[in-house]
């Protein structure tokens, strides 16, 4: 193999909209910078994702360097300029799979009234200011460690070796994007990501904390919005643990900074497979 690099990054401002590939990002402990600090909820707090309301799947998300600009794939004249950091002062506490409650700031009037048209029903789109300390589950993760609005971790790896391994045992290629990853390494075997304990991208540091298990959120096709059986259907016949289906790896940042695409992947510290892969 050659010498493994981070091929891509990928950010979700909104949780559960349209992902953005970036050359470059920071890296901060509750994620990459604008990753998932937007959430639409329910008017009680209780999150939105594509899971129940596929046409999340459609709404494209852009980055400026002042704005979020939001629009349905299939509408681009009707756009959402949602500012940097910009919030009403009404807070809303927020839950992501009825766990603690999350300190959130509701963003504007006119966002609630976009997104509610969009979706049929009642919404309301928050953020999550710097000051709202969300931890990480303590089974997997020390005290301090904090992530945004993701399910559950701050970064998701996956290697292309992985998708393309996938991609030999189902009738229909699938995009990388279907699986929502931060981080994509190339120069690898496929599934070797789920050994690595302690990682070096750059000059920054990380460490694997856990296999993800995949969702029904994986069978929506990102680029029409329609649910399908693939790719859990193959992928329950040789990444099943425990009921629970394995594709890529949790992540969290040792150390922050900024990560390039391009830059090499070391790996310091590998621990047996969960799961383990016969190449």
């Amino acid at each position: 193999m050659n010498t493994p690099v981070l091929k891509e990054i990928r950010i979700y401002p909104i949780k559960s909209l349209g992902g953005i590939s970036l050359s470059e990002a920071v890296v901060e402990p509750k994620g990459f910078r604008y990753d998932r600090r937007w959430m639409l909820v329910k008017p009680d707090g209780t999150f939105l994702t594509q899971r129940e309301n596929t046409v999340m799947a459609l709404v494209e998300v852009e980055l400026t360097d002042r704005h979020l600009r939001v629009y349905h794939r299939h509408r681009p004249d009707d756009v959402l300029e949602i500012p940097l950091g910009k919030t009403t002062q009404e807070s809303l506490m927020a839950y992501v799979w009825d766990r603690q409650a999350i300190d959130s700031l509701v963003v504007s009037p006119e966002a609630d009234a976009w997104f509610s048209r969009l979706l049929g029903f009642s919404c309301r789109l928050v953020y999550m200011p710097d000051d709202s300390l969300r931890p990480v589950d303590p089974k997997y993760a020390q005290p301090d460690d904090v992530v945004s609005f993701a399910d559950g971790f701050p970064y998701l790896v996956i290697s292309t070796n992985s998708l393309d391994e996938l991609n030999r045992r189902v009738e229909q290629p699938l995009e990388m994007v279907r699986f929502r990853p931060n981080l994509v390494v190339e120069g690898v075997l496929p599934h070797d990501e789920d050994t690595w304990y302690h990682f070096k991208i750059g000059e920054l540091t990380f460490y694997g904390v856990k296999p993800c298990a995949r969702c029904v959120l994986t069978t929506i096709d990102p680029v029409s919005g329609q649910k399908g059986k693939e790719p859990l259907k193959t992928l329950a016949t040789y990444r099943k643990l425990d009921s629970k289906i394995l594709f890529g790896q949790n992540v969290l940042a040792e150390t922050t900074g900024l990560l390039r695409v391009g830059d090499p992947v070391t790996i310091l510290e590998q621990r047996p497979a969960r799961l383990p892969f016969s190449h």
